[in-house]
């Protein structure tokens, strides 16, 4: 028996970095406990597994399938060890619960059904790309995240087969699990990305149906059935759309030629859903099984502490956004911003839409077409980062950190951006904000020393004419635009520096403050120079400070 069990209860450094909190789950493979990163403070799903058998063989197997693997339906892997004893994967820690479970509650509707496996589908065909089948996609292997809309994340590489050949498999034996398995693995063909679109065309017929396409069969008899197809699901659903029924048989067609790819049949999937009438998407047989969506449930306290910066920041940037020019009443405006921070910690899309929208007023009362240019970008920048909307407002931290000679922060305050393209954007962003809050306020842009001025919005009639008076503030200011550069390259290594210890850290901060003083020569150094002192001070000491926060706590 592994000594995993004895050994991780005393809390002691794995791999010298990762300290074990708690169990998250065991099966067959070994176990997954959350543990924190002693190096970069953050918590991961620390995967454990005992070097027996094959196991350890396919863990290894497990990390590199899933290092090669960055997009957002797909688990992260950190970082990889071994000991005498354990194989360890370090992953990034989400919450949430497996298709399975969500399935057993009846929880899911006919549309978060269609595009959880959209999503499967979006995250197998990243892999593909990059000549990696999964080879046991099934329920148990999908996180379902805690989040308003449905998000998945594919999980358990284990099984994974690479471009070159499989040697972790025996003669005659079929990896996976047996009631998700396509039909030509059953017979001894190879696994090809046709087979994981058949585990994906399963899973979907089963959240559709409310039951297994082949469960009720005895298990002698399951090959065979499997072999002989999936009965047809308009049998069980005949209320669902026909182009729905149809790319679900599609991916159950028993020539693995006459299936569609992984992209191909999510691209189908959502737009035969989309296509079908309000009316017609209602099942005939209402039961458990069959909602609108993933029923709502109460925010746990762990994610309440969790968007509480998101909630204070929504309601800060609802005072600036709303104060910078005469409307709002402060009465209402500081119930517009309590409103904001209460429904960012129950919906943190409902609190950015709120945050976002309260300067249009005030711009509509100074010019109409900077109300109408503001909305445009707004509504933009809504659909970027909807999908990461806890995070949606870190670039205001820009307009914050400005006035306090402090924008040399910003790489790590739009940290909370789940994508390092979304880190950029904000970091970016941030920087053209602090410019127009200043522009607004008649002040400078403390970092970049840059008086900018009055904007001149009040005397622009059409929306052309304020684009027109922005691009003029940049040009003549090309500081701003390479800042923004520069602390947006920043903000995308910052997990990567700080993940090498502190060398990585120092590494980080002379990058920083290399690129800004040549690319921005005219900026204030010395701003920017203690900004990044500081910057690299809070780094290092992120772990020391997460550790001493735990033990206060109890943890």
């Amino acid at each position: 028996m592994s000594n995993a069990a004895f050994v991780l209860p005393d809390h002691a450094l794995v791999l010298d970095r990762y300290r074990p909190l708690r169990p998250l789950g065991r099966g067959g493979s070994g176990s997954v406990w959350l543990a924190h990163d002693e190096r970069t403070g953050l918590e991961v799903a620390l995967k454990i597994v005992p070097k027996e058998g094959k196991r350890a063989e396919r863990a290894t197997r497990e990390m590199e399938a899933a290092s090669r693997l960055r997009h957002e339906r797909c688990v992260r892997a950190y970082d990889f060890g071994t000991d005498p004893g354990h194989v360890y994967i370090a992953y990034e820690y989400v919450r949430g619960r497996t298709l399975r479970e969500v399935l057993r509650s009846g929880e899911l509707g006919d549309a978060a059904a269609v595009e959880a496996a959209a999503q499967v589908l979006d995250g197998l065909a990243h892999a593909h790309r990059r000549g990696i089948v999964h080879r046991d996609v099934k329920p148990s292997n999908v996180l379902v995240e805690d989040e308003v809309a449905i998000a998945i994340r594919v999980l358990d590489f284990g099984l994974a087969q690479f471009d070159e050949a499989d040697t972790l498999t025996a003669v005659g034996d079929v990896p996976g699990t047996l009631a998700y398995i396509a039909p030509e693995r059953l017979s001894g063909a190879g696994a090809t990305e046709r087979s994981d679109v058949w585990g994906v065309g399963v899973i979907l017929w089963e959240s559709l149906a409310g039951s297994h396409p082949f469960w009720g069969v005895p298990l002698p008899e399951v090959a065979s059935t499997i072999a002989g197809g999936a009965p047809p699901l308009s049998a069980r659903r005949r209320d669902l759309p026909r182009r729905l029924l149809a790319a679900v048989e599609s991916a159950l067609a028993l020539d693995p030629a006459k299936r569609p790819s992984a992209a191909q049949l999510a691209t189908e999937l959502r737009e035969a859903y989309i296509a079908v009438p309000a009316r017609a998407r209602r099942p005939r047989h209402a039961t458990r099984a069959r909602r609108p969506a993933v029923r709502p449930r109460s925010v746990p306290r762990i994610e309440l502490r969790r968007r509480l910066p998101s909630a204070a920041l929504a309601s800060l940037a609802t005072v600036v956004g709303g104060s910078l020019l005469p409307f709002w009443p402060p009465g209402l405006l500081a119930l517009l911003a309590l409103g904001a921070g209460l429904a960012t910690l129950r919906a943190p899309r409902v609190g950015l839409v709120v945050a976002l929208a309260a300067p249009i007023f005030p711009l509509g009362n100074l010019a109409q077409a900077a109300a109408i240019v503001y909305g445009a970008l707004a509504i933009a920048w809504l659909a970027l980062v909807w999908r990461d909307a806890r995070a949606g407002l870190a670039f205001l931290a820009g307009p914050v950190l400005a006035p306090l000679g402090l924008l040399a922060l910003l790489p790590l305050a739009v940290q909370p951006a789940r994508a390092g393209w979304r880190r950029a954007l904000h970091a970016a962003t941030g920087i053209l904000a602090a410019a127009a809050v200043a522009g607004l306020d008649g002040g400078a842009l403390p970092l970049a020393n840059v008086v900018v001025g009055d904007l001149g919005l009040a005397q622009s009639e059409r929306p052309t004419d304020v684009l027109q008076t922005l691009a003029t503030v940049l040009r003549a200011s090309p500081e701003l635009g390479t800042t923004a550069l520069a602390l947006a390259l920043v903000a995308v290594l910052l997990p990567r520096a700080v993940a090498r210890g502190p060398w990585g850290i120092a590494g980080l901060g002379a990058l920083q403050l290399g690129l800004v003083l040549v690319w921005a020569p005219g900026i204030d150094w010395l701003g920017i120079l203690a900004g990044t002192w500081l910057l690299c001070g809070l780094l290092a000491a992120r772990p020391t400070l997460a550790a001493a926060l735990r033990r206060r706590s109890g943890g």
